[in-house]
């Protein structure tokens, strides 16, 4: 039983099977069925092709280089530091531009601190020794008080006098909203070997002296100030400078490179990125310490502590760049074997056979498709076996440095009087000392 299966199933592999069709004549099917053919050519063409541009091949690897620069002065004048004058070497740090930059707005300056032992004014203490680990320096162990029955404070060796406590009123750098930032963005596309700036290429030399980007009237303007960027990612600048805060700046690149190089423009986003969750001020803002050292005449070591608040910006580059692709064009058309032979160029190089002489070697195109007088249909005009002879020993010991020689053979049908027209030519050739390849 099991063997005659087996046997069916073997047989059945050399049967001949065909379609039958049946043609339904009913309006309602046939209606649905077209319907629903269209749907399916409308979505290619209209949802594929030209809403997604299927068609095109996308680069998403972008490579991206941002340089950063900041103009404005500002003045402030504290107790502890006196009048200062504040410009972008001051306020910018790090200094130098890059696309993760802090702008200082607020400040606690601690000057003129010395190392040596003075008070923790954070601890206090009632007993002789102090075991806490946790100060502005490192704990001698003993309890600074007037008297037993009075409260201390924990003596350290670290820099004194100790930073003072400080909660924010308002921002010191009172007019840093109307500081200006010049974003310089440079990126490339290496699948499509394109490369772009997001300056604006004008023949207007002041035109960046004088332009702000404004999304309607300067949208390609590189220049911000620092007050409409905040408010572009809804906060006011006021409020973020007194305790600081973070901002993002996205750069968009969104490139059809089918419409040309100078249809690829970058958008900007604006975001801000230290989205509060609590009102409690350990949870808002961002600062930081930084300190400035020197020396006084005597050769002692002396700082001034900064505590800094201040908005940090994010530049932040991303893009696609969309390109036709030509698959088609090479694969699927009639005429893709000729387009193929217009992209790619066959070069086959003999390193052995190039002249040393440079008069002989520097030969130009137009000299070479001049002299290069090689067709068969001379060659079969020829009678003399000692000519065609000299003919074939030339054809293989010249050279012809080209890269189109499939194109030569059926292109190049120059008519030669006679055989030795064409062994004239070729003994002129071959005086250049080039090898023919085979």
């Amino acid at each position: 039983m099991a063997g005659s299966c087996l046997k069916g199933r073997f047989l059945s592999l050399f049967d001949y099977k065909t379609e039958k069709y049946i043609v339904a004549k009913n309006k309602k099917v046939g209606v649905l069925y077209r319907v629903i053919q269209l749907s399916i050519i409308g979505y290619i063409i209209g949802w594929v092709f030209v809403s997604k541009k299927g068609y095109q091949e996308t680069d998403e690897a972008i490579q991206s280089s941002v340089i950063t620069k900041l103009k404005g002065v500002s003045v402030t004048n504290t107790s502890e530091s006196g009048l200062l004058v504040w410009g972008p070497e001051d306020y910018v740090i790090p200094p130098q531009g890059e696309a993760v930059l802090f702008v200082v707005t607020n400040f606690l300056e601690t000057p003129n601190q010395k190392l040596g032992y003075c008070a923790e004014v954070r601890i206090f203490c009632r007993k002789l020794k102090c075991s806490v680990v946790f100060s502005s320096g490192i704990m001698s162990g003993r309890c600074l008080r007037k008297d037993e029955n009075s409260n201390g404070t924990c003596e350290i060796y670290g820099w004194c006098p100790i930073e003072r406590k400080f909660k924010p009123q308002g921002p010191l750098l009172t007019n840093a909203e109307n500081f200006t930032i010049y974003i310089k963005n440079f990126i490339q596309f290496p699948k499509f070997k394109f490369s772009k700036s997001n300056v604006l290429e004008t023949s207007d030399d002041s035109y960046l002296k004088k332009c702000r980007y404004d999304e309607e009237l300067h949208p390609y303007c590189p220049i911000f100030r620092l007050g409409d960027i905040t408010q572009r990612a809804r906060y006011n600048f006021q409020d973020m400078s007194t305790f600081g805060g973070s901002i993002g700046i996205m750069i968009s690149w969104n490139c059809d490179l089918d419409k040309g190089y100078s249809h690829c423009h970058p958008q900007y986003y604006f975001t801000r990125l230290d989205i509060s969750v609590s009102n409690t001020t350990i949870a808002t803002g961002f600062n930081f310490r930084h300190a400035r050292y020197f020396k006084n005449a005597t050769g002692e070591s002396y700082r001034s502590l900064f505590k800094v608040y201040g908005v940090r910006f994010n530049i932040m580059v991303h893009g696609k760049g969309a390109f036709f692709c030509d698959m088609v064009l090479l694969y699927l058309m009639k005429k893709g074997n000729s387009y193929r032979e217009r992209k790619f160029e066959d070069c086959r190089y003999d390193n052995s056979s190039i002249s040393a002489d440079p008069n002989q070697a520097n030969i130009q195109t137009a000299e070479v498709y001049e002299l290069v007088l090689l067709n068969r249909q001379n060659l079969a005009q020829c009678s003399d076996i000692k000519l065609i002879s000299e003919i074939y020993r030339l054809h293989k010991t010249t050279s012809l440095a080209l890269t189109h020689r499939r194109r030569l053979r059926t292109t190049l049908t120059y008519p030669l009087p006679n055989c030795n027209t064409h062994l004239v030519h070729l003994q002129k050739y071959s005086r250049l000392n080039y090898s023919l390849s085979a």
